[in-house]
């Protein structure tokens, strides 16, 4: 019998041993599946939306991507030079602007002549673009007239610098004869899609028939000429589809056939960053946004700036600032920049050649951020961080642009130029021009859907601290309850022993006390005892 017991004692402490051991096992799993799914869940479920979302003929972003959903608003502001007539070495007058616009179009936006790369997971493509006037949000009419700098005329005298004397007595009696002058006023049309017939550049176009050295890219003048419904302006683009990694999505691989633009020495000449349509996924406030502008054959760098919300999704806001217009003080390696090592005071970056070797220099609009040199030289010009500041605000781990704001403004440099009537008695300054903003920002509907992806990133963190709970509770289940049942009995052995003693006490207090009479009682008769015993 009492071996049966024994056996049957033994049979049962193997079996909780064994459930109590499986539990615990099951915790163990459970606590290190929620830490590495907490962990590793962003990358997880970006790898999982790769699979799905890459570019590709038949993905769901393609048809976004081929044609954006909705329409562009293309604002051009112009700078419109009153007082040219003062602009003279001895003048102790500033060159004063006023700024017109916007000029609002409606941009309709296609990429054309799409060729897939399975080899190296990227798309080759062109991008064309419609452009169609706005009277309604505009501010202004494209029959307004602007005067302007005479780049055409001041950019031939600057070829002739350095040429001898009698050179530039034959170019300045040319200059005279077509009675140019430093500024020159057209229209708004004029100035930005039609462009303007210009004398230089029509005699030009004559004498490159003659000469092959001599190229003349355009048979007008305009600062957006050829670029409205052109396939060709911005050129040949091909990118990564993220097929392969999600990250290099949207990347750019090369321009024009090339990994270096050549317009720029070293890095600065490097093909890189995004194309403006996605960045790589999972931003952090640390990380740096780099988007690749064409119109300026360079990178161009965003850095955080603020938290926002647009249409209630939570949003980072990036913004182009000092590294963008450093010179190569803050920057060193912005240094390439420097065209021929001369670098002009921060501020500006020049682009001649991205621009046929035009004195051509860029700037955030209204020398926003730039050396209180260049607004010291001129008059009309207000810099306002809401207005003019270059930003992108990008959802965070879709990493896809929600509000795009700000732009670039285009100068030109104005110098004197010795024995160049009328171009040797003026100052140098830099002459702002104009500058464009294509403010984009996404319905409701599209931020609807973005949303649905920080949505899932917290249900899959919420599901995972669940998991680590669940996995804390059952392994630390039967060592709680141990501890519970032991502290309990503890506590039942304790109250029972103080149970005990105050009864004991109880007792004891209740005997009643001898008196003295009752002890000498007591003595007598002992002695009584031992005399009988004695006896």
């Amino acid at each position: 019998m009492y071996i049966s017991v024994t056996h049957s004692n033994m049979t049962k402490n193997i079996y909780l041993w064994i459930q109590r051991s499986v539990v615990i096992a099951f915790g163990s799993i459970f606590i290190s599946a929620g830490i590495y799914l907490y962990l590793n869940w962003i990358d997880i479920f970006t790898r999982a939306r790769g699979k799905q979302m890459f570019l590709g003929p038949e993905s769901p972003a393609f048809s976004g991507w081929k044609t954006p959903p909705f329409s562009l608003n293309f604002d051009v502001y112009l700078f419109n030079w009153t007082n040219p007539e003062d602009f003279h070495r001895n003048s102790n007058k500033k060159p004063h602007f006023v700024e017109l616009g916007p000029y609002r179009f409606v941009e309709k936006l296609e990429k054309v002549d799409i060729v897939w790369h399975t080899n190296n997971h990227s798309v080759s493509y062109r991008k064309k673009s419609l452009y169609h006037f706005d009277p309604e949000n505009s501010k202004g009419s494209l029959s307004d007239k602007v005067t302007s700098v005479n780049v055409v005329a001041h950019s031939i005298a600057l070829k002739f610098k350095d040429d001898s004397n009698f050179q530039k007595m034959v170019i300045a009696r040319t200059l005279k004869m077509y009675n140019a002058g430093v500024s020159i006023t057209k229209t708004a049309d004029e100035w930005l899609f039609t462009g303007y017939v210009d004398p230089f550049l029509s005699l030009g176009n004559l004498l490159s028939k003659f000469n092959k050295d001599m190229k003349i890219p355009y048979d007008r003048v305009g600062y957006l000429y050829t670029r409205n419904n052109s396939a060709t302006y911005d050129g040949h683009f091909n990118v990564f589809t993220g097929a392969d990694d999600i990250r290099k999505m949207g990347q750019i691989h090369t321009w024009n056939y090339k990994k270096h633009s050549e317009t720029f020495g070293g890095e600065c000449g490097q093909v890189t960053g995004s194309m403006g349509e996605f960045f790589p996924p999972n931003l952090t406030p640390q990380d740096t946004l780099w988007l690749f502008v064409p119109n300026i054959c360079r990178t161009v760098s965003f850095h955080y700036a603020d938290s926002v919300k647009i249409h209630n999704v939570n949003a980072y806001k990036y913004s182009a600032g000092e590294r963008l217009l450093d010179n190569g003080t803050l920057f060193p390696s912005n240094k390439c920049f420097c065209i021929g090592g001369k670098c002009e005071r921060s501020g500006v970056f020049n682009i001649g050649p991205c621009a046929y070797n035009a004195s051509m220099y860029i700037s955030l609009p209204h020398f926003y951020k730039a050396d209180p040199y260049y607004l010291d030289a001129i008059e009309g010009l207000r810099p306002v961080k809401e207005k003019h500041e270059f930003f992108m605000t990008v959802q965070p781990n879709l990493a896809v642009p929600m509000d795009v704001g700000g732009g670039l403004q285009g100068n030109y440099l104005l110098e004197p130029i010795e024995h160049l009537p009328p171009f040797d008695r003026i100052q140098r300054a830099f002459m702002p021009l104009m500058w464009a903003e294509e403010r984009v920002r996404v319905p409701p509907e599209i931020a609807e859907s973005i949303s649905l992806v920080p949505l899932i990133i917290l249900i899959g963190h919420i599901f995972t601290g669940m998991l680590l709970a669940l996995g804390v509770i059952l392994v630390c289940w039967y060592p709680a309850k141990l501890i519970t049942s032991n502290y309990l009995c503890s506590k039942q052995k304790v109250g029972f022993l103080k149970r005990f003693t105050s009864n004991t006490n109880m007792k004891t207090t209740s005997l009643p006390r001898k008196s003295s009479s009752d002890l000498e009682n007591t003595d007598l008769l002992q002695k009584n005892k031992i005399t009988i015993i004695g006896s």
